[in-house]
């Protein structure tokens, strides 16, 4: 008996939770490089940092200019938005579209990937 939709779906999100976090890990480590390399022969006084001091940077720099909105706050406003302006012909194509890359699941079937449509 297959994994049913929900388990399947939660299954893929905790796969790329790894994926996330060594994405984190190297961009800290790249903030520490360009730091070291850039900025304290730039500006007089400014020290090379180490990969903590990095991580705080980056955090603060996504508290300053990037905010903690989430993924759904803003997206959701702006694609409601959208939605609300298009024709319902438009609203149609555009939900298909955007469903194509998922899994569609009826009750407790397991789910199998939705057939493209040339």
């Amino acid at each position: 008996m297959g994994m049913n939709c929900k388990t399947k779906c939660w299954t893929k999100c905790w796969t790329m939770v790894p994926l996330v976090m060594v994405g984190i890990a190297g961009l800290g480590w790249v903030v520490m490089m360009l730091w070291n390399w850039l900025l304290p022969n730039l500006f007089v006084g400014v020290k090379a940092i180490d990969y903590v001091q990095a991580m705080g940077v980056l955090l603060l720099s996504k508290i300053l200019f990037g905010g903690f909105r989430g993924h759904c706050g803003g997206h959701a406003k702006w694609q409601q938005h959208r939605l609300e302006n298009m024709t319902p012909e438009q609203r149609e194509k555009f939900q298909t579209g955007m469903r194509s890359g998922f899994y569609k699941c009826k009750g407790d079937e397991a789910c199998a990937p939705k057939e493209k449509q040339d």
